[in-house]
């Protein structure tokens, strides 16, 4: 279950917790956008110098070619960004913005497809004034795009290193005997994945026995499935230790010392 209260997403799991995410703004979305179109078109300038050459073999096929590249950079940046950068772009990476999935999960492929191919929609009549104006109105900041593939762009203010004492006070975190498997786990989480492990293991005292074993199972099996970390890493420890683990192994310095 979730609710908007003050610019923020309130995200409620089954088990009790709540978590909350910054929403990003109108304003701020239109000003990562600027960042983009500038991007595009850059990207846009080599391509006409393609375009010339292709023209000088055939001027057909070099029209025709243009025409199908001109499209595959509006809708191919952005899916080829939010899909590799997880959520961003240049422009939203720049001002600290994501995609997410409106429940809270990791946003889907399909989703970031159907977002981009609706930017057509949400630009009419010109330069995004009807997805602007949904936006503006929409509860959660969401323009036709976002409400179709079911996403919300939140804010990810830089966060002060936290307290791992806190969590991992002095364990031995048997993942750090990978290190190239220790790597691979820290690419493949997301920065919000990342804040909702760190913050279920803070407030774990505050769950009933029975919530709090439900939520670490579910935790624990989401992240166990990132990274296939050979048996004698994972083998004997709950799903809450290794929570703990992958909170360490993402959060603290790689210098510091298991």
């Amino acid at each position: 279950m979730n609710e908007v209260r003050a610019n923020h997403l309130i995200i409620r799991t089954p088990e009790g917790i709540v978590f909350s995410f910054l929403l990003a703004s109108p304003v701020t979305r239109f000003l990562a956008y600027c960042v983009d179109l500038a991007c595009i078109s850059a990207l846009a300038a080599l391509l006409r110098i393609v375009i010339v050459l292709l023209q000088v073999v055939s001027l057909d096929f070099g029209a025709a070619a243009g025409v199908l590249m001109f499209f595959a950079l509006q809708i191919g940046y952005g899916m080829a960004c939010e899909w590799g950068w997880r959520g961003q772009t240049i422009g939203k990476r720049l001002l600290r913005l994501r995609v997410m999935d409106a429940q809270g999960l990791r946003v889907q492929f399909s989703q970031i497809a159907i977002r981009n191919l609706l930017r057509a929609v949400d630009f009419l009549p010109g330069f995004y004034l009807l997805g602007g104006l949904v936006a503006w109105f929409s509860p959660r900041t969401q323009r036709l795009g976002d409400l179709a593939a079911s996403t919300v762009v939140i804010r990810t203010p830089k966060i002060e290193q936290p307290d791992l004492e806190q969590v991992t006070p002095g364990k031995f975190n048997s993942l750090r005997q990978h290190p190239h498997l220790e790597a691979r786990l820290r690419q493949k989480i997301s920065p919000v994945e990342a804040q909702l492990a760190l913050q279920a293991l803070l407030r774990r005292n505050e769950f009933e026995p029975a919530s709090r074993a439900e939520l670490f199972t579910r935790l624990g099996a989401h992240f166990r499935a990132l990274v296939d970390f050979p048996p004698e890493a994972v083998e004997g420890i709950t799903d809450e230790q290794y929570l703990r683990n992958v909170v360490d192994v993402v959060f603290r310095p790689r210098t510091a010392k298991m």
